[in-house]
């Protein structure tokens, strides 16, 4: 098809003109006045131009997931929806391996995989799209092991608009444009222009097989100092033992979610370097770590598509290991094969913010987890909240990966996505209350760091906050760019970037790269 547009006669426009968090658009008079239905880079290219000579301000839509308003709060503007321009065939003129802006991580597994044994280390949501996704540090279960996505791209198909307004297709590769490149590899989407396609040179091999599973602690039982312990114990994990290249196959989520909720849960993923478990012993030592706090476990082996989406009653062969149950499937079971966004809109509202940790948690920081995880304010639904704990590091850590992409968080050791979720519009408040607490007080004003409080600023500790979960509340400080890409040459490299490739400031959001 060609270009589509949906206006608000259309019966599609009220389930399209939202994405994936019902706080936006935060009320009719916020959407977008049509959404343009693209199935190629010349579509783009087409709609886009029509838009900026017309006055209308696009924003670009991949999957909807955006976790702030960059896209869906557009008054009279135009969402680009690129949802169909999918897939995983190589283009005529590409190189060995594509993936289209559109498509769902759920699709792009199996479909890789079953085109070459050969995988991305992206996320675990099935319906994140690409686009999104990997222009803004894409990670996921495989990333200790083989790095983040942006890692691997070797080109992108990008819609750019130059002087005079015209839109042009640009592919942006280590020959061609490759500051632009460059740019696109970590740095966030809606900044340059519209990225289409991503093309891969290689990419890792899907393992063999792997095993998941996962460990649950009751709040019942959970006092603050057995708190403290795991909490210790979790990240001296990631801090000491999981720098060692034997463990970089290991990859854990410490799921801390409030009180309300009855327990906390951690779940663990784990593959040998070499794509096999037929060696335990890495995983025998992790679990081992938690038997004085008692842990409820259960580990299941599958071979390998199950990586990211096995279910946990998946029917399997039923083996020993250590003093857990296992099961086995294989990696392409897991991943369904998503199909595109656009499924009924979400009625969940949410708010999140990140940091990148860089040494295991502190007593301090425990006891303020422990105090908001288990804090309650009247009228408000908090069992829903989380913070949920990534290991990090290992691969993603060599630094020669900062030089070629825009991610510059590379001696980080964890992860942290700190979630409120709700339904009620009416719980805004209490929610937001609940989490910017949380975070403020985890970030107090100490000695030098005074001016950085209320945020995981760079230093011993902290490797500042992840551009993929956008937390809007930082702009209010006016460090707040390099929270997000540092206190180096990065951040005056993107603005050059954009003044080059955006230079009448198409393409913005309040958190967009600044020129």
């Amino acid at each position: 098809m060609s270009i589509e547009i949906v206006s608000p006669d259309d019966v599609r426009f009220e389930r399209l003109s939202h994405g994936q968090n019902a706080r936006f658009p935060a009320t009719v008079a916020d959407r977008a006045s049509r959404i343009a239905l693209c199935d190629s880079s010349e579509d783009v290219a087409e709609a886009l131009e029509r838009f900026v000579h017309a006055g209308i301000r696009p924003t670009i839509r991949s999957g909807g997931n955006c976790y702030e308003d960059f896209t869906d709060n557009n008054p009279g503007g135009a969402i680009i929806d690129i949802s169909f321009i999918a897939g995983t065939d190589p283009l005529p003129n590409g190189l060995k391996y594509r993936l289209g802006a559109g498509t769902p991580l759920g699709r792009a597994y199996p479909d890789l995989y079953k085109r070459d044994l050969v995988t991305i280390p992206g996320g675990t949501c099935a319906p994140v799209c690409a686009g999104g996704h990997i222009s803004g540090g894409g990670f996921g279960l495989l990333s200790r092991l083989h790095g983040i996505t942006p890692d691997w791209v070797s080109a992108v198909d990008i819609v750019t608009v130059d002087h005079a307004g015209k839109a042009q297709i640009l592919r942006a590769d280590k020959k061609n444009h490759p500051d632009l490149l460059r740019a696109c590899r970590g740095s966030g989407g809606g900044n340059y222009g519209i990225v289409t396609n991503f093309h891969f040179e290689e990419l890792p091999k899907a393992p063999v097989e792997v095993l998941r599973g996962g460990i649950s602690f009751s709040w019942d039982s959970m006092t603050q100092e057995r708190f403290t312990r795991l909490l210790y114990l979790f990240s001296n994990y990631w801090e000491t033992r999981g720098q060692d290249k034997d463990t970089w196959g290991l990859f854990s989520i410490f799921n801390l979610s409030h009180s309300s909720s009855g327990h906390l849960s951690m779940s663990v993923n784990f593959t040998n370097p070499d794509g096999t478990v037929k060696d335990t012993r890495v995983l025998d030592e992790f679990l081992a770590v938690f038997d004085e706090c008692k842990p409820i476990a259960e580990i299941s082996k599958h071979p390998a598509m199950a990586l990211h989406h096995a279910e946990p009653d998946h029917p399997g062969e039923t083996v020993c290991l250590a003093k857990h149950n296992v099961s086995k499937i294989a990696w392409i079971d897991s991943h369904g094969g998503g199909g595109r966004s656009g499924g009924p809109p979400s009625t969940e509202r949410h708010k999140y913010k990140s940091t990148f940790m860089k040494r295991a948690f502190s007593a301090d920081e425990a006891a303020c987890f422990y105090k908001h995880l288990t804090r309650e304010i009247p009228g408000v639904d908090l069992s829903s909240n989380t913070v949920l704990c990534d290991s990090f590091g290992a691969a993603v850590n060599q630094q020669v990966k900062y030089e070629e992409t825009s991610s510059p968080q590379r001696n980080s050791i964890m992860k942290l996505q700190f979630i409120a979720s709700w339904r009620d519009p009416k719980q805004d408040a209490g929610q937001f209350q609940w989490i910017r607490d949380f975070y403020t007080d985890l970030y107090p004003a100490i000695g030098d760091r005074a001016r950085y409080a209320g945020t995981p600023f760079w230093g011993d500790r902290y490797e500042g906050c992840y551009i993929n979960y956008p937390d809007a509340d930082m702009v209010q400080h006016d460090f707040w760019h390099q929270l997000y890409y540092g206190t180096g040459e990065l951040y005056p490299f993107l603005q050059n970037v954009k003044r080059t490739y955006d230079p009448n400031n198409i393409f913005h959001h309040a958190m967009s790269i600044r020129a």
